[in-house]
């Protein structure tokens, strides 16, 4: 059985399109998946790490009345995220994950393991929010896979957009 990075990066392939990573709690953990499938220099363009809000700002161009207003932890900068390193790099798609992967930083509004995931590529301009269980390790692994089952999904669904 494949994995989803696997998937992924097949259906980027047959398609010409690659994808761009802005990563905040996955510390990295969505680009190691992808460049870990042999190939992946085809349908894998840009990947950064954003854990501060001073980087989200200046790499990716997050307002700084977004992350004052909404935190960094937001569907807002989740969406301005991904449309920033889609901008960066010219990417078809570009995803975003920012988020509380624990064991600190969770409050009542956003407990540990809140996380958003924001897509973006032509037509589509999305973020989702989910709460994963578990400790720091499987917060970021779950939200790396989701990350990927949303492109994999936007990539089969780009017909219907």
């Amino acid at each position: 059985m494949k994995n989803i990075e696997t998937i992924v990066c097949e259906l980027l392939l047959e398609r010409k399109m690659k994808v761009a990573t802005a990563e905040s709690c996955t510390g990295g953990l969505i680009s190691k998946k992808i460049t870990s499938v042999s190939g992946a220099s085809g349908c894998f363009d840009l990947g950064v790490v954003t854990y501060s809000n001073e980087q989200k700002h200046k790499i990716l161009g997050v307002k700084n009345e977004t992350l004052d207003e909404f935190g960094a932890v937001s569907q807002e900068t989740a969406l301005e995220m991904c449309k920033g390193v889609k901008g960066l790099s010219g990417a078809d798609f570009g995803i975003s994950v920012t988020g509380i992967a624990g064991p600190t930083g969770g409050t009542p509004e956003k407990p540990v393991g809140t996380v958003w995931i924001g897509i973006c590529g032509e037509n589509l301009h999305t973020a989702q929010r989910f709460v994963f269980d578990g400790d720091r390790e499987t917060v970021r692994e779950s939200t790396a896979n989701q990350a990927l089952e949303m492109v994999r999904n936007a990539i089969l669904n780009m017909n219907s957009i």
